[in-house]
């Protein structure tokens, strides 16, 4: 039974969401702040975390880089009021998975969850052989880990298999469309620069210079590819 916590200072509409995840068969805890959130995200273990942008006290960017402080593989999805787009990209940029604009319906939350725990675990059901070398890199698709020169690098559900994808794919370039189709599912309804911010995210953590990157790059006016030399092993 996968275990999420529903982060929501509104308790009509944290109650409504409760009721509908137990009856699809999750394990549910509520908070109503940051800071019972964080209370008791440090006491449990959780797969994924619905958490909302307007939160009294500690907003829901400052509890989501505390959460991924402790923990990087937890699923996150941001839930918003806001419709401006820096505060979508913001969210994503502090390390949410993904992002729901309220007023949302149930079935698209639902369907986003899908998405996201599928995500999480389709890597880890791959065969070992479909773990790649490439330069100082190492990913390990069982264990979903990425190496540099032997030391973790810590990435999110999204980032790794955004990463896995790409890299077993060495060279081919790629859409954000395409990307989107393969990673968030062809159903997906979001903003397709949620690609872009998560490329972003994994150049910091891999590239020695993120503006100019060697391994994940850019072709203008096409895609995005990985152009280090792939080995698989």
């Amino acid at each position: 039974m996968k275990k999420i916590l529903v982060v929501e200072d509104e308790l009509s509409i944290r109650s409504f969401v409760s009721l509908m995840l137990k009856k699809k068969g999750y394990e549910v805890w509520e908070a109503e702040t940051g800071e019972r959130a964080l209370q008791l995200f440090g006491q449990g273990s959780f797969d994924l975390v619905l958490l909302d942008l307007m939160l009294p006290n500690m907003d829901g960017f400052e509890v989501c880089r505390e959460i991924r402080k402790q923990n990087e593989r937890v699923g996150i999805i941001m839930l918003t009021a806001k419709t401006q787009e820096k505060d979508r990209i913001d969210g994503l940029i502090t390390g949410a998975d993904d992002y729901l604009g309220k007023p949302f319906s149930l079935k698209e939350l639902e369907a986003r969850i899908f998405s996201l725990l599928r995500r999480m675990s389709s890597s880890g059901t791959v065969s070992a052989s479909n773990s790649f070398v490439s330069g100082p890199f190492e990913l390990d698709a069982e264990k979903k880990r990425l190496l540099r020169n032997g030391m973790e690098v810590k990435l999110t559900p999204t980032e790794f298999s955004l990463l896995h994808f790409l890299i077993k794919n060495g060279s081919r370039v790629f859409t954000r469309d395409e990307l989107l189709d393969e990673i968030w599912g062809l159903h997906y309804a979001g903003d397709v620069k949620v690609v872009d911010v998560n490329v972003r995210r994994i150049r910091q953590k891999i590239e020695a210079d993120p503006s100019s990157p060697d391994y994940l790059c850019t072709e203008w006016g096409r895609g995005y590819a990985w152009m280090g030399n792939v080995n698989e092993t």
